[in-house]
């Protein structure tokens, strides 16, 4: 279920996450701890520093948020890799 109000953001990942809470540093140049949902660790989808996640953060506090998805990258073969 959608939750409602939550505001989308993109930026890119800054430090690695120490149990897996990445540090995102927002197009808007926030820098907001988030915290990586249980289907993200399920599937082993790793967040290296350097990639761009799309966090959601909540309109009452927008000092903490969640990583929400990580985009595909494209390799050089053109083959994707996760």
């Amino acid at each position: 279920m959608k939750r409602r109000n939550l505001i989308e953001t993109e930026g890119v990942v800054t430090e690695p996450p120490p149990n897996a809470m990445p540090r995102v540093c927002l197009d808007n140049g926030c820098q907001v701890p988030t915290h990586v949902p249980g289907r993200i660790r399920r599937n082993y989808i790793r967040t290296p520093p350097g990639d761009r996640a799309k966090a959601e953060l909540s309109p009452h506090d927008s000092t903490k948020g969640r990583t929400i998805h990580r985009p595909r990258t494209k390799a050089s073969n053109g083959d994707q890799v996760q």
